[in-house]
């Protein structure tokens, strides 16, 4: 199946090459590339596609703006966005995450790691990159933030899946590790996030690390 996907940046030389990697892959098909942040959203909504790319900075409405209108808490149907930009910046970061995104990438991370974060996408899964992943669960970990303890609890299983995906595992690592099928994984996930009331895997790790789950 085709991964179809939106690209949004002000530059059109990040669009240009960004649009050569992805439609060089057999699985891939830029299907919009924009230069603000009303354009994306716009056309993401008209065309659906599977994952937007969005830079930090843009015209009109910036990437955290647009992530939130696309993937945002209270949106119906959200999309899938993966954050790409030169700016690593925690506030960035943490803002992307919390506003929907399930990745963040930085433009200087190669042309591997943005296929990789596409497809991870497109797959339910988040891909964050390593030089970001560090300082973002070491910000997760400090003790004062805490996180609140959920109305139902989780299963020891679920905790099993919970302290993987926190540190980065895929569905199909998770599955290989804790010997059990990718569909009683995505079982358990999908129970996960409605116990602890989140969209995604980065918010299953977020209050891994901010619980003390995870250390």
């Amino acid at each position: 199946m085709t991964i179809r996907v939106l690209i949004a940046d002000d530059q059109q030389l990040v669009r240009t090459g960004f649009q050569m990697i992805l439609d060089a892959q057999p699985d891939m098909e830029v299907v919009a590339a924009v230069a603000d942040g009303a354009e994306a959203v716009s056309e993401a909504r008209r065309l659906r596609p599977d994952v937007c790319l969005l830079d930090i900075r843009m015209p009109k409405l910036d990437g955290l703006e647009v992530t939130r209108a696309l993937a945002g808490p209270g949106v119906d149907n959200p999309m899938r966005v993966v954050i790409v930009t030169t700016f690593d910046l925690d506030e960035y970061v943490y803002g992307a995450l919390r506003a929907g995104a399930t990745g963040f990438l930085l433009k200087d991370s190669g042309p591997t790691l943005l296929i990789e974060a596409v497809r991870a996408a497109a797959d339910g899964e988040a891909l964050v990159s390593p030089s970001v992943t560090v300082r973002l669960l070491r910000h997760l970990s400090r003790p004062e933030r805490g996180a609140p303890a959920p109305d139902e609890p989780l299963t020891e299983r679920e905790l099993d899946v919970v302290r993987l995906v926190a540190r980065g595992r895929t569905n199909q690592e998770v599955a290989a590790e804790l010997f059990v099928s990718l569909s009683t994984v995505k079982t358990h996930l999908g129970s996960i996030q409605a116990k602890l009331g989140v969209r995604n895997r980065v918010e299953i790790a977020a209050w891994a690390w901010e619980s003390g789950v995870v250390r």
